[in-house]
């Protein structure tokens, strides 16, 4: 099918922008739903590399895969990347970009078993099949309203659905799939890399970027059709350890320090009203314990700190610090320890320094035929890492919402249009030299 043939009204109405966003949507659906199946639930408390060996399962057929598309060099490395070169299509000096997805998924919700289905929203709640207590509500999710009459993908409500980010894997392989049966269409060298462990803050930490060799890259990992997201949270992992002195009970007057009360007063002091994840939005950072392991002898109290200003970043620290403090000191005997390690900083900081890198995204998904907007995350990816090590890597957009839930779902038609933006990034880069 021509990229350049109109769509019909009936086409328009299910969501589709582009004949190529319409040719390529069912084998980007196909891959998904394939993909989604395998467990690839990452482990936050995890000392090994990759976090969890579930992952890899994937990676291995990705590889697969892509050596059955015809890309000789694919493999998995010893870092556990899946690397694979998609060779240029003229003869003309090109700029070689990079493409990344991350096979993990989050650990916020189950994970094994996932059970897609494939449903035509015609509005209002759309409930889950798999437990009738979850289900898609536009008073929730407000994307919503602007899917009436599309397919979706959900899970069915007992588990995530993996579109974060096995969407953007699955519009890699169909975009790649898709040059390979059209070399008229003119690209340079394109490296793809399907990276492990992002949802843990450590995806790219052990790749090669001067292996990879590229002057650009992009994760197509975000979300809202036609976002190109080129700044993120600047983000802090903290570790609270309260260390009390365990006493039987029955002889603990004057001589028993509960850690676990000790934990339990420091996340009680923590911000409600304000600086939570729970009652910010936009601009604003939160402070956010997200896990708690006690008893009376010892409590760790985990949280991650995130904001857009690095200088606020570090008052969210110092108010951590200051609070733990005051939680052990309330309790003679008790002592506490913090332990403060980057994540990631925002990527706007050296994507101000390469602005044809986002412009460029920016013109391919208006080939798409789509109205890009610049947005913000409220998150960070592998790209953040990647602009800081000196390789440009905005986001691109990949359709799907409410991620790390039970209600996340993803719109098959915005599924072609990334494919679609991806194929016209890589004829945007051929156009530089």
């Amino acid at each position: 099918m021509s990229a350049q043939r109109e769509i019909t009204d009936e086409q328009a109405r299910a969501g589709y922008r582009s004949a190529l966003a319409l040719a390529t949507a069912p084998d980007a659906l196909e891959r998904f739903l394939r993909y989604v199946r395998i467990d690839t639930q990452a482990d936050p408390i995890s000392p090994t590399v990759p976090s969890t060996a579930k992952q890899l399962d994937l990676s291995r057929l990705l590889v697969s895969e892509l050596q059955e598309l015809g890309l000789e060099d694919a493999e998995l490395d010893e870092q556990f990347y899946v690397l694979a070169t998609l060779p240029a299509s003229t003869d003309r000096p090109t700029p070689t970009i990079a493409l990344f997805a991350h096979v993990d998924v989050a650990y916020d919700a189950p994970a094994d078993s996932v059970q897609p289905q494939v449903v035509r929203y015609e509005g209002g709640r759309l409930p889950l099949p798999g437990d009738a207590a979850v289900a898609l509500d536009p008073e929730v999710s407000p994307q919503l309203a602007d899917h009436v009459g599309h397919e979706l993908v959900t899970s069915d409500g007992t588990t995530l659905l993996g579109a974060d980010n096995k969407a953007g894997v699955a519009e890699i392989m169909t975009a790649v799939d898709y040059l390979l049966q059209h070399p008229e269409l003119e690209h340079g060298a394109i490296r793809i890399c399907f990276t492990r462990d992002e949802e843990v803050g450590k995806g790219v930490e052990g790749l090669d970027l001067e292996r990879l060799d590229a002057e650009a890259g992009y994760t197509i990992d975000g979300s809202t059709l036609g976002q190109i997201e080129d700044e993120t949270f600047n983000a802090l992992k903290v570790t609270v350890v309260f260390a009390g002195a365990a006493v039987h009970p029955g002889s603990a007057k004057g001589r028993l320090v509960n850690a676990a009360r000790i934990a339990a007063d420091f996340v009680a002091s923590l911000p409600r009203d304000g600086l939570s994840p729970e009652t910010t939005e936009g601009r604003t950072g939160f402070v956010h314990p997200w896990s708690t392991v006690a008893d009376a002898e010892q409590a760790t109290v985990r949280l991650i700190l995130r904001d857009f200003d690095r200088d606020l970043l570090t008052g969210h620290e110092q108010l951590v610090r200051r609070l733990a403090e005051e939680a052990a000191a309330a309790y003679p005997g008790a002592r506490v320890e913090v332990d403060v390690v980057e994540s990631y900083r925002n990527m706007k900081e050296y994507l101000r320094d390469h602005p044809r890198v986002v412009e460029a995204a920016e013109e391919a998904a208006r080939r798409a035929g789509l109205e890009p907007t610049r947005a913000f995350i409220r998150g960070g990816t592998d790209g953040s890492i990647l602009s800081a090590r000196g390789l440009p890597t905005p986001n691109i957009f990949t359709g799907g919402q409410d991620f790390h839930s039970r209600h996340e779902w993803i719109c098959v038609a915005d599924m072609g249009a990334a494919v679609a933006t991806i194929v016209h990034l890589a004829q945007v880069w051929a156009e530089e030299r």
